[in-house]
C-alpha cells in the first residue's frame, strides 16, 4: 500500500464527547492500530456518523460541522503514514497538485523551503512522473530560514536544498532566492526582506488581503524535537516579533548560532503550509500542538496558524502519542 493518511480536524476526545454524539456507539482505538495492514475506510461526521465496513486497520476522516466541534483555527488537516517513504510519495503529489493549480491561475508558484530532513522528503519530486510533468519554469524558491554561513558550507540550508533537490530539477537559477552570504546576520536579514518587498511590488509574490504581508503559495516547515520551526526557538524573544518580515538571531540554541528567519506574521500569511515531521523523538511536540495542550508559553510549532490551509505530514512514530 503506497500510503495510509489519517485525517482529523478536531481532537478525538472533543469530537466524541459532543452531546450530539453521545448516543452513538463508542469507537475503540487499540494499541495495535499502527501495526495492522491498512484498509481505507472513512468516518464522516456532520449530523451523524457513517462508517464503511471492512477488516484490518482503517483510515478515517472526521469533518465536524455541528455546534461544539468546530476545528480550531490553524489546527489543520493531519495525515499519518506507516513510513517516511509513504509520506514522501504523498507529499510529492500534494506539492505537484498545488504547483499545477497556482501555475495555471497566476503563472507562478512561490515555494518556501526549510532545512533539516525536509529536503529528503521532497525526493519523489525529482522522479517520474513529476520530474517530467511539473512546470518547473513557474517555480520561485525561497527559504523560511537560513544559517549565516557560505553557500558551500555543510550547515547551509541552500547547499542542502541544492544537493538534494534544486540541482535535480530544471528550476531557473534566477528564480532561486538565497540569502547574501557575504553579509553579517542583521544585514542578510534586511537584504532578504528588501528582496521580498521588491518581489511583492512586482507581483511575483502575492499579498495577503488580511495582513498585507507576502502570501507564499506553499511553505514547507519541519519541526525540531524541541518544537521549534524555522529558526524560531522555544522561549526566544523572536517568536513574538511582529514588525519585521525577516529577522536575525545570533544566539541560536542550536548551532550554528547566527541565522536569519521569517517571522510568524509572514509564516502565517501563507496560502498553504505543509508541516512535515518524522520520528518518535518529535512525538511530544506533535502531541502538544494537536491535542490542545494549554500552557502560558506555547511551543513555536503551536503558533503555526496560517490564514490558508495547514496540512501535517506525519509518520506513525511522530504521531504515536496522538
Amino acid at each position: 500500500m503506497a500510503s495510509s493518511p489519517l485525517h482529523f480536524s478536531t481532537p478525538l476526545h472533543t469530537l466524541f464527547s459532543s452531546p450530539s454524539l453521545r448516543r452513538l456507539p463508542r469507537i475503540l482505538f487499540q494499541d495495535s492500530l499502527f501495526s495492522q495492514p491498512i484498509t481505507h475506510k472513512k468516518l464522516a461526521v456532520s449530523t451523524g456518523i457513517r462508517g464503511v465496513s471492512g477488516s484490518g486497520r482503517f483510515c478515517w476522516t472526521a469533518k465536524a460541522s455541528m455546534a461544539g466541534t468546530a476545528t480550531e483555527k490553524g489546527k489543520g488537516k493531519v495525515e499519518v503514514f506507516d513510513s517516511e517513504e509513504d509520506l514522501s510519495v504523498s507529499l510529492a503529489k500534494h506539492t505537484a497538485d498545488l504547483a499545477d493549480k497556482f501555475s495555471k491561475e497566476k503563472g507562478t508558484f512561490t515555494v518556501v523551503l526549510s532545512g533539516g530532513s525536509l529536503i529528503k522528503s521532497l525526493r519523489k519530486l525529482v522522479e517520474p512522473p513529476y520530474i517530467d510533468t511539473v512546470d518547473w519554469s513557474t517555480w520561485q524558491v525561497f527559504w523560511v530560514d537560513e544559517r549565516v554561513v557560505p553557500k558551500d558550507h555543510d550547515d547551509s540550508n541552500y547547499k542542502l536544498a541544492f544537493d538534494g533537490f534544486l540541482a535535480k530539477v530544471p528550476i531557473l537559477p534566477g528564480n532561486v532566492y538565497s540569502i547574501n552570504d557575504a553579509l553579517p546576520a542583521e544585514g542578510a536579514a534586511d537584504d532578504y526582506e528588501t528582496c521580498l518587498k521588491r518581489l511583492v511590488k512586482s507581483g511575483v509574490i502575492s499579498v495577503s488581503a488580511a495582513t498585507g504581508l507576502p502570501k507564499f503559495d506553499l511553505m514547507f516547515l519541519g519541526m525540531g524535537p524541541d518544537g521549534h520551526v524555522a529558526s524560531l526557538f522555544p522561549g526566544h524573544p523572536l517568536v513574538k516579533e511582529n514588525e519585521k518580515w525577516v529577522t536575525f538571531i545570533k544566539d541560536s540554541p542550536k548551532p550554528p548560532p547566527e541565522r536569519i528567519t521569517f517571522t510568524f506574521p509572514v509564516i502565517n500569511s501563507s496560502a498553504h503550509i505543509a508541516l512535515v515531521v518524522c520520528g518518535a523523538g518529535k512525538a511530544g511536540p506533535v502531541h502538544a500542538a494537536l491535542e490542545n495542550s494549554q500552557n502560558s508559553d506555547p511551543l513555536p510549532v503551536q503558533m503555526v496558524s496560517p490564514e490558508g490551509e495547514l496540512v501535517w505530514f506525519l509518520d506513525k512514530n511522530a504521531a504515536s502519542r496522538l
